[in-house]
């Protein structure tokens, strides 16, 4: 029900308005009580909620008006609600709305008056009636206004370029994840408290409006206005709503199973969008089958927003994905290979959470692993069978490597964490919660077998569709579809933090028969907590000799002997799936030396980083990750190729005695050079994708460690961007750009700049910008970071060139950021501060710098320092590893031929 705003007031302020309905100074009564069954019944004690629990919603009806010029919006909700227990008052949530005129309506058509607080800190209205409000059904009517943002958190705006005109113009955009829907409307915005919405938005004529489900109804307003009307929602939760509005056009198809499919993007994206849009209609139904519910809303769209995020690149709105355009719309004259495989897998992963998050949502954020740690799974699931030629599956071993060294730090968590305050809601999203999450799920489901880890997938959705869960739900449904120990396996490894190590032990082989002895110990990048005692882990081993069939092995116990019938090399992870580390005795990891290349690319890769994760955090010499890594050729697998090349510049950079590395950076040149040869420094049309982004690779790294005839040849193809602006155009251009960038001079520099300002497309202009803050030059660094405060970068291209600067100069980019604080801050959502602070200084290895951090992250409130903190604790492991590492690395190159 709509009605008109008055008496406009602050937030924070009582506010009441007088209605014709009179009502007695007894209790505000409904008139129909709750049904015994079948009807909402109050939140669960064990699941956390900042609200009072004594009312639940079941429905929204929200009109809203965006005012994009002035930043500011209008809106109306009407909800239904139940309230549970009498109260004087009901709380909702609430950021930075200002409420001017709120009222309860009983089903008998009895309404009274309510005067409406905020409270800021708690980020929640309460609607008090001055009287009980006895148990029944009512509707809380609600006109309020707030602010759009130019952070993309609640409602906000995006500036970019006119793609046929080249003239900024503004969308409008909502993030609601995770505690942001109540910066859009009054709501209970908790998980939980699912319900379903009715949206309608006033908008400029001329602009689309997009929301989670189709237009139903639209009609012309005076002043060039329309109201648009979307369908009903399924039942969800709040931060799953989304609206868009702005110049924008639409292409759909129909997908297999019938719904329809469209990509929302910016007028004049054309062609652009077509990748993504067939990539959706072919991962949807896939999706249908594999969880056996089909999708239940009648469309789904992406949209396509301009620019980034300094902390995010989708979101899995129901029935309304966004998703930055960078990582949405291909566009032949920028996006590079790795761009268009994100394209397809970001989008998987964002498809994947329709189910698992969409229509299941976990009860409280400690389970936002159930979202995101699955999602990340199911994407790289549906990536690899679609696009088996990308070698996909080694990625997982690059996720669950990222995962394991921030495990493996005494600042780690469970999987499953404790999560109660909006900053920790913020700070939940890592890479435990991701990676390591996806990687437990691999590992069981390898465990237990594909067939009976999608037939506990499908049980688990039919049973808890349109409702909330946790963890021990999905055991139950693995369980009962015969998953065998996955209770026992999966409450260790997503309650128990930190990374198991496996101590491997073989003796000499007899009677054609090998032993090995196995012990259990615990990972840990800090030497000073290998000490005391471990927890024990029961670990799924799946273990092969050889080219011979593999064992399965559940170990349980701290140590354990298990005989194998082969006097072959022994790998223990075989398949790469367990989450552990896997410490080989030398005679073990000799034989696997030996045979690595009979091994499969997955396991080559990851053996190769198992070793070198160990070498760098001193459980044995460096030399065993490198020749490990020098026993890859240079005519590997494409897939393979680039990652170790990838490895290669992470020694090197390791670095900083100048004839080691130019020892290591020869060894480099000398083994991958002759495949950049082989590939030319141009794409060739119809060669594999896998080939382009290797030659991206490729001359990324040369370009890193120095090598002049890409360094020169990246600064020719930068300087004829002087003539031609599209001269550098193709699927490379960002590659060659950053190694210009790199390596650039002053004048390089400069023109990097003007191209930025001449850019017309807003992904083009964010690599210039981001490019700017690549230079090693120092004194040409501190001008990128005066750059990115001087008012001509857009915010979020701002604060990526002061973190780019920061890899390479992460002390002067720290002090630079301190020094100007309150400029830094309009920048970046507050919620991001710290994880901002904390990738500024990700590389640093000066020890001056723990003090300053620590001093920094001591202004912090506690629940929101724990990324700063992380920080330090990475700094001080740095600092212990490093004289070592870089010794021994000087070491084995002295030896190595």
């Amino acid at each position: 029900m709509r009605f008109t705003l008055r008496n406009l007031t602050t937030a924070g302020a009582v506010i009441a308005f007088a209605v014709s309905a009179a009502f007695s100074s007894h209790a505000f009564a409904a008139s129909v009580p709750p049904a015994a069954s079948g009807e909402p019944v109050p939140l669960a004690e064990t699941v956390p909620s900042d609200l009072p629990r004594n009312a639940r919603p079941t429905h929204y009806r929200i009109e809203v008006t965006p005012d994009a010029q002035k930043l500011t919006f209008t809106g109306t909700v009407s909800i239904d609600l139940t309230v549970f227990t009498a109260s004087d008052a009901l709380t909702l949530h609430g950021n930075g709305l200002t409420v001017s005129a709120a009222r309860l309506v009983a089903a008998n058509g009895t309404q009274v008056a309510l005067q409406t607080t905020a409270d800021d800190k708690a980020q929640t209205l309460r609607f008090a009636a001055g009287k009980p409000i006895a148990p029944g059904k009512y509707r809380l009517e609600v006109n309020y206004g707030g602010k759009i943002g130019t952070q993309p958190s609640g409602l906000f705006a995006l500036d970019y370029p006119d793609k046929r005109t080249g003239k900024d113009v503004r969308g409008i955009f909502t993030q609601f994840e995770a505690p942001d829907a109540r910066r859009f409307v009054p709501s209970f915005d908790e998980p939980s408290y699912k319900a379903t919405f009715d949206l309608t938005a006033v908008v400029p004529a001329d602009r689309m409006a997009v929301s989670n489900m189709p237009v139903k109804g639209q009609e012309m307003l005076p002043g060039g206005l329309k109201r648009v009307v979307f369908a009903t929602t399924p039942k969800m939760s709040s931060y799953l709503l989304f609206f868009g509005m702005g110049d924008f056009e639409r292409s759909a198809k129909k997908a297999a199973d019938g719904v329809e499919v469209g990509i929302v993007s910016p007028t004049g994206s054309g062609a652009k969008a077509d990748y993504a849009r067939d990539g959706l209609a072919q991962i949807l139904p896939w999706f249908d089958d594999y969880f056996g519910v089909k999708f239940p809303l009648p469309k789904l769209d992406n949209i396509a927003a301009p620019g980034s995020s300094q902390f995010f690149g989708a979101m899995e709105n129901w029935g309304a994905i966004m998703t930055f355009e960078r990582i949405l719309l291909l566009d032949p004259a920028v996006t590079s290979p790795s761009g268009k495989q994100s394209i397809y897998s970001v989008q998987a992963h964002e498809t994947a959470h329709q189910w698992f998050g969409d229509l299941v949502t976990m009860a409280w954020w400690d389970d936002i692993w159930l979202n995101e740690g699955f999602a990340s799974w199911m994407a790289d699931k549906v990536t690899d069978h679609f696009n088996p030629e990308w070698n996909w599956k080694l990625n997982g071993i690059d996720g669950r490597e990222g995962a394991m060294a921030l495990d493996a730090l005494p600042t780690t968590h469970p999987v499953v964490q404790k999560v109660r305050t909006v900053s920790e809601m913020e700070q939940a999203f890592d890479s435990i919660t991701y990676q390591k999450g996806q990687a437990v799920i691999s590992m069981l489901e390898d465990y237990v077998s594909a067939d009976t880890w999608r037939a506990g997938m499908q049980t688990y959705m039919r049973s808890h569709a349109f409702s909330n869960t946790s963890s021990r739900d999905l055991w139950a449904a693995m369980e009962s579809a015969g998953g065998k120990d996955v209770d026992l396996i999966a409450e260790a490894f997503t309650h128990t933090p930190g990374v198991p190590l496996l101590r491997v032990n073989v003796s000499a082989c007899a009677d054609g028969k090998t032993r090995l002895d196995l012990t259990q110990d615990a990972f840990s990048l800090d030497p000073s907590t290998r000490d005391g005692e471990k927890p024990t882990w029961p670990m799924p081993l799946l273990i092969r000799a050889g080219n011979g069939e593999p064992m399965r092995h559940l170990m349980t116990a701290r140590t354990e002997s298990l005989t194998v019938d082969s006097c072959d090399a022994v790998l223990v992870n075989a398949g790469q799936l367990g989450y552990y580390r896997t410490l080989y005795d030398g005679k073990a990891l000799d034989a696997l030396v030996s045979a690595f290349g009979s091994l499969a690319p997955i396991d080559q890769y990851g053996l190769l980083r198992d070793n070198l994760s160990l070498s760098l955090a001193g459980y044995q010499d460096m030399s065993a990750g490198l020749r490990l890594l020098a026993s890859v050729p240079g005519t590997a697998d494409a897939t393979l190729a680039g990652k170790v090349v990838g490895q290669w510049e992470g020694v090197y950079g390791l670095l900083d005695d100048a004839k080691v590395k130019a020892k290591v950076a020869a060894r480099i040149s000398k083994t991958w050079a002759p495949r950049l040869d082989t590939l030319g420094f141009d794409p060739v049309a119809g060669e594999p994708l896998t080939d382009t982004k290797l030659r991206a690779q490729l001359i990324d790294t040369l370009g890193s460690i120095g090598d002049k005839r890409v360094v020169d040849e990246a600064r020719r193809r930068l300087q004829g961007l002087a003539a031609d602006p599209k001269s550098l155009d193709g699927p490379l251009k960002g590659t060659w750009l950053g190694v210009a960038a790199t390596n650039a001079t002053r004048a390089d520099w400069e023109l990097l700049r003007q191209q930025a300002a001449k850019a017309t497309s807003f992904v083009e202009r964010q690599l210039y910008y981001t490019d700017l803050g690549m230079v090693r030059d120092e004194a040409i660094a501190k001008d990128a970071l005066a750059l990115a405060i001087s008012g001509t970068p857009d915010a979020t291209s701002a604060s990526q060139i002061i973190t780019t600067v920061g890899r390479a100069h992460p002390e002067m980019t720290f002090d630079f950021v301190r020094e100007h604080q309150a400029a830094i801050d309009g920048l970046i959502e507050h919620s991001g501060r710290a994880r901002f602070f904390a990738r500024i200084v990700a590389s640093s290895t000066n020890p001056e710098m723990v003090g300053k951090i620590e001093a920094y992250a001591a202004t912090l409130p506690a629940d929101e320092a724990k990324p700063v903190v992380q920080a330090v604790t990475g700094l001080k492991e740095r600092l212990a590893n490093r004289p070592r590492q870089r010794v021994e690395v000087a070491a084995w190159v002295k030896k190595a031929k």
